[in-house]
């Protein structure tokens, strides 16, 4: 099964979901501003990324801008950053089979789930 982490404002993330549903038959779509991830789940997804919660982070938001930027943060501090700020996780994320990427550009997707010809 394939579960993409969607933000329904972000065109990169509509463009990975479209590709999803012209070649997947199933997938889970978590659109995670509204449905943010538990602690637990955003540690799990870390790892199927093999980031570093600050890794994970647009440092292009201006709520990171304003707020984070100047900061040394523990890897804790920072997950607990995005849980309370989910604007601020990467998107689209696209998970399969345990393994996750962040799903730009549109052909690391296409890769990853092996589109149909």
């Amino acid at each position: 099964m394939i579960k993409i982490y969607h933000n329904i404002n972000c065109s990169k993330s509509c463009n990975v979901l479209e590709l999803l549903k012209q070649q997947c038959a199933e997938f889970e779509i978590q659109e995670y501003l509204n449905d943010v991830p538990t602690k637990a789940q955003l540690i799990e997804l870390l790892g199927q990324l093999g980031l570093t919660p600050k890794e994970l982070i647009r440092k292009g938001e201006s709520v990171f801008q304003e707020k984070f930027q100047n900061l040394e943060l523990t890897d804790e501090q920072w997950i607990d950053v995005l849980l309370a700020y989910p604007i601020l996780i990467e998107r689209p994320i696209v998970v399969r089979d345990g393994v996750a990427i962040i799903g730009r550009p549109i052909e690391k997707v296409v890769e990853f789930i092996g589109v149909k010809s």
